[in-house]
């Protein structure tokens, strides 16, 4: 009975051995390729294939395939060798004669003997496929937050219902790190936008004669908005990448997984303490953001062109802005925390084990958080809108 051995050596017999005629006629090198050009059989002429086209003159190389019975990879990758001489700049060259399937085999032959990247022809459809794949991958994240805020909010509750489980030491540490080390530049960034609102807003109602009218734009912006957003954008930020990217580093050195392995809910040590030290960081930081802007559009109005004094500004803050959006501002930033920690812990424990993976959702975290963010406060305006607060 024949083996595997003696049937392929009478089976690469059969093959018709590789050859070629090199022929130059002015600037074109015309090639003739005959018999089988495949794995098996391309080492007879890769040698005096390449003597023959070498130092030959020439601006244009014609393939005929004519007499060709086989092509693969190998073969493909000999024949381009012509294309590119090494004394001549060449990348021009046509096929007499060829399939279709050959001349897609030259060409990206050709193409990464040149080093020309692969042309990726569009179709008219791709747009369209781009976005569903987005619209699923929209979808997908948004079910898998929701289930993982579910997940969080059940062990949230039982550690606060025996609070001797809730790691104290994490929650200050981390306290420390997204309120008091944040605290600075949201306090500026909230100064500056204060002073800006003051500043457009008064050269604005100078045009006829409202100056006093600053004081109401300043309150009313900086008290029910732009506070707490720029809070919450810091977050994002700041903390919220930070969330991910510690989470996600210990996922890859697979601390995460030995933590389940020795009894410890990634729940319990992971988010929650993060997520406590969100709802007590933010309120704090709104309220320092308040009186930074405030702050910052006072001296504009003391120092600018509507020279509002210090007690003026305050006298007419207090009666033109209710109280009531002092607590529209406050209300909306531990709902914006829970957001932030909840997101940036999640994408953390979706990491998988390389860098790219990391970096990925790093970003996808900030961006998802602060999404979250403008889409709540939208739906917290037209809540308080219906309202009438």
């Amino acid at each position: 009975m024949m083996n595997l051995e003696q049937s392929q050596t009478i089976q690469s017999q059969t093959l018709q051995s590789p050859a070629f005629d090199v022929d130059v006629d002015g600037d074109v090198l015309r090639v003739n390729a005959k018999g089988h050009w495949t794995l098996q059989q391309i080492g007879e002429v890769y040698e005096p294939f390449s003597k023959a086209v070498e130092g030959q003159t020439f601006r244009h190389v014609d393939f005929d395939f004519k007499d060709l019975t086989g092509l693969d990879t190998a073969g493909a990758f000999v024949l381009a060798s012509a294309i590119k001489n090494p004394d001549q700049a060449n990348s021009d060259w046509s096929i007499l004669s060829g399939s279709k399937g050959r001349e897609t085999l030259m060409q990206v032959a050709a193409d990464a003997t040149v080093g020309t990247p692969p042309l990726k022809h569009r179709m008219w459809f791709d747009a369209f496929e781009r976005l569903g794949k987005s619209t699923v991958r929209f979808c997908t994240e948004t079910v898998d937050t929701l289930a993982f805020l579910g997940r969080f909010t059940t062990v949230l509750v039982r550690q606060l219902l025996n609070p001797r489980q809730i790691r104290w030491k994490s929650i200050v540490a981390l306290i420390e790190d997204v309120g008091l080390n944040a605290a600075p530049i949201i306090m500026v960034l909230s100064f500056f936008i204060g002073a800006v609102i003051a500043f457009m807003g008064s050269n604005l109602l100078a045009s006829f004669g409202a100056q006093i009218f600053m004081v109401d734009l300043v309150g009313f912006s900086v008290l029910r908005e732009f506070a707490v957003l720029i809070t919450a954008i810091m977050l994002a930020g700041r903390s919220d990448s930070a969330f991910t990217a510690q989470i996600g580093a210990m996922k890859m050195r697979q601390e995460v997984d030995a933590m389940q392995v020795i009894g410890l809910d990634r729940y319990e040590t992971l988010v929650v303490p993060r997520a406590i030290a969100c709802l007590v960081s933010a309120p704090i930081l709104t309220f320092a953001a308040m009186m930074s802007g405030l702050a910052g559009g006072m001296i504009v109005a003391w120092f600018g062109p509507t020279d509002i004094s210090p007690i003026l500004f305050f006298a007419r803050l207090r009666e033109a802005i209710p109280i009531t959006n002092f607590w529209v501002g406050m209300v909306k930033a531990p709902f914006f925390a829970l957001i932030i920690a909840v997101v940036g812990c999640r994408q953390g424990l979706a990491v998988t084990g390389s860098v790219e993976s990391l970096g990925s959702r790093t970003t996808t975290s900030v961006v998802q958080a602060i999404f979250s963010v403008i889409v709540m406060d939208a739906i917290f305006a037209m809540l308080f809108l219906e309202m009438g607060i």
